[in-house]
């Protein structure tokens, strides 16, 4: 296979783009994680982190995939035997579901079509009638990576408050954390799921849970067994800017790196530039004749878009053959969708040049593949880029 000259453009949303400047932070020597220059580190990353979840509660970081996040969650809040209330907004909200089957949790799967994110109006529904409080948790995927669709937090708070249920509200924003706007605090979330790779645009290896008193009260009495997913266990040693086992060091020096880069850009500015990338990208699917997977435009991702092929065409062929003559690696079809969708990722380290880059990739590929398509999308997402739409523009960052 011929090597293939310049930076490969890795646009699945998720690993995203590691920056140099986080790269650089990385490449130091592991320290003593009992020394008091970790606990100066450990200190401000577990302080840090509160920022970007928008929270004043604890944060706790665990050395593990979201996945970790996801057990992490279940774990320490819930029993078994225990009713939660999901929402099948794709193949993530899926695997969250099994995972909580696995533990012994009778999951209600409210049934979707991937096209969507979770139905407030259903989740408030099904609550007024769970009279007798038997739904101990609602779960939600905020950002779904393999559809494309980002579920309406703030409305599925109300939806629950409207239904005067004491449920728990977990939500998984291993996609959508430093990418969409979240407030863990705001919005009364009481776990948050999170991870490293994706608008922290670190490595994976990082899962976060952002906790309320509500879940930490929950976890001092439920009956799952755990040991390294314990919070409890977590938070003594956190106090003091440590952890209870070896930590992963260098992805904390990494982790404290993003969160400054986060605040330097201004978080309503980064929310607002994907945003604008997102548009664009939409811009030019449209142009192509192509349709987006996401029917609702309220639900919009900000991070990812997933593009369904015309009938006949596989995804997956046509992945293959931009990959192999224009070095763009696109996201593929997950689950139900697999073979039906190619997704791209606009988060984290992406900005207006990386993404006509890859936008250019993508239509040269169309061509390569012999996807029927009109030109153009390019140019079209240049020309709404150069607009500088007013209600995405970023403001200028406060000194």
């Amino acid at each position: 296979m011929a090597t293939q000259q310049g930076r490969h453009f890795l646009q699945i949303p998720g690993p995203s783009p590691v920056p140099d400047r986080i790269l650089r932070a990385m490449d130091m020597p592991v320290i003593d994680h009992r020394s008091a220059e970790f606990a100066r580190l450990g200190h401000a990353v577990l302080e840090g982190s509160k920022a970007i979840f928008k929270t004043t509660q604890p944060v706790v970081i665990f050395p593990a995939s979201g996945t970790g996040a996801w057990e992490a969650a279940i774990v320490n809040t819930l029993s078994p035997g225990d009713t939660v209330l999901m929402a099948e907004t794709g193949h993530f909200a899926t695997l969250w579901r099994n995972i909580a089957t696995r533990w012994g949790i009778n999951v209600e799967f409210l049934p979707g079509d991937w096209r969507r994110g979770a139905d407030p109006a259903a989740i408030e529904a099904r609550l007024v009638e769970d009279r007798e409080h038997k739904i101990a948790a609602v779960m939600v995927v905020h950002n779904e990576t393999s559809t494309g669709s980002t579920s309406r937090i703030a409305e599925i708070r109300k939806a629950i408050d409207n239904a005067k249920h004491p449920a728990l509200f977990m939500v998984d924003t291993i996609s959508s954390l430093a990418s969409v706007d979240y407030r863990h605090d705001e919005w009364q979330v009481d776990v948050t799921v999170s991870g490293s790779q994706k608008g922290l645009m670190l490595p994976p290896g990082i899962s976060f849970n952002a906790v309320s008193e509500k879940a930490l009260a929950a976890s001092r009495t439920n009956k799952m067994p755990r040991s390294y997913w314990d919070w409890q266990e977590m938070l003594k040693p956190n106090a003091g800017g440590f952890f209870p086992y070896t930590p992963a060091t260098n992805l904390l020096y990494g982790l404290k790196e993003a969160v400054t880069m986060l605040q330097e850009e201004g978080l309503d500015n980064v929310f607002a530039r994907h945003k604008r990338l997102a548009a664009a990208t939409r811009k030019a699917v449209e142009t192509w004749g192509l349709e987006v997977l996401c029917q609702n435009p309220a639900e919009y991702s900000p991070v990812l878009t997933a593009v369904l092929m015309p009938p006949s065409h596989d995804a997956d062929h046509y992945r293959k053959v931009t990959l192999e003559k224009f070095n763009i690696s696109l996201g593929s079809g997950l689950g139900k969708v697999a073979g039906k969708v190619f997704r791209i990722g606009h988060l984290g380290e992406c900005n207006e040049l990386t993404l006509i880059g890859a936008l250019s990739g993508v239509e040269m590929g169309l061509a390569a593949a012999g996807v029927p398509h009109r030109s153009g999308g390019v140019q079209a997402a240049m020309a709404l880029l150069e607009g500088g739409d007013a209600a995405n523009a970023p403001r200028a960052a406060v000194a």
